[in-house]
This record gives C-alpha cells, sequence and structure tokens, in this order.
C-alpha cells in the first residue's frame, strides 16, 4: 500500500474533510495547505497526484494520535523518516485506543482471521527473535475492518 492509499482510506473512514486533516497535521505541530491535501488525496495518474512522504505521513499519525488520545506531556515524538507497515498499525492502534481483542474483533469483520500471537508479533521489536513483518493484505483489512466499523451502512464500503 501506499502512502496515499493510507491517507485516503483513514480520511474516508473517518469522514475528514481538509479543515479536519489540516487540524491533525497541526496537532503534530506541522502545517500544511489545503493544495498538499488535495494532491496527496488524488489518485495515481492523475497529473497533480503526489505520494506523501514517509515523514509526513507519520507526522499525520502522530496528529491523528494527539487528536483522538490528547497530547502527551513533554516533547511531542519525532515523526520516522521510513515508516513500515508495523509502525503504520502500531500508530493506529494506539491512535484508537485498541487491545489485541478489539483489533481481532474488527478482522473479523472483514472475514480475516489471525490469532492474538500472530498479532503480537507485529507489534514486537524488529530485532525480536517472534517479530513478524506486516503485510500490506494485513494491514488492508485492518482499515477495511475499521471502515466497517464506523460505517458499517456506507453503500460506497470497498470490497476486496
Amino acid at each position: 500500500m501506499t502512502n496515499n492509499d493510507i491517507l485516503r482510506r483513514i480520511r474516508y473512514t473517518f469522514d475528514f474533510n481538509d479543515a479536519a486533516m489540516i487540524d491533525i497535521f497541526a496537532a503534530a505541530d506541522h502545517t500544511v495547505t489545503r493544495e498538499q491535501i488535495s494532491c496527496w488525496l488524488k489518485k495515481e495518474g492523475d497529473e497533480a497526484y503526489s505520494d506523501p512522504s514517509d515523514t509526513e505521513l507519520a507526522i499525520f499519525l502522530n496528529g491523528l494520535i494527539n487528536t483522538k488520545r490528547g497530547k502527551r506531556d513533554g516533547e511531542q515524538p519525532k515523526p520516522e523518516s521510513r515508516l513500515t507497515n508495523n509502525m503504520i498499525f502500531m500508530k493506529l492502534r494506539i491512535a484508537l485506543n485498541l487491545k489485541a481483542e478489539d483489533i481481532l474483533d474488527i478482522l473479523k469483520l472483514v472475514d480475516f482471521r489471525l490469532s492474538k500471537h500472530e498479532l503480537s508479533a507485529f507489534f514486537r521489536k524488529p530485532d525480536n527473535k517472534h517479530y513478524r513483518e506486516c503485510k500490506d493484505q494485513i494491514l488492508r483489512n485492518f482499515l477495511m475492518g475499521v471502515q466497517h466499523q464506523l460505517r458499517p451502512d456506507d453503500p460506497n464500503l470497498e470490497s476486496e
């Protein structure tokens, strides 16, 4: 999944408008323009299309955490310059204040089964022997599950 796909899915799932997206970036002490947001949300092939960098997506996810959970005291986390699906999944889990059981229930909404042990492997440090890389399919299913949970009656629900 590209950063553009992730940003688009989060925006759609939570029904964020441009102003809300700008506010989320601002919650992470970063300023973006409506034009930047618009370019990041375009489909690939559109001449105005631009993919947000890993750093920009990390800033957005940090802002989402601050928006949903409140800013933590002290120094704010520095945005990562390189994001993995595991890091994106972790930031979404934190922003939505989800426990393992909650995530497994969300995945069941899109008929995706995962054990608690498999799930915990995604949230371990990469040097841990039980660490497992989060593939696009798992992140995509999680985002679709959240969409099903928050917008269950939406006729435009994407299915893959």
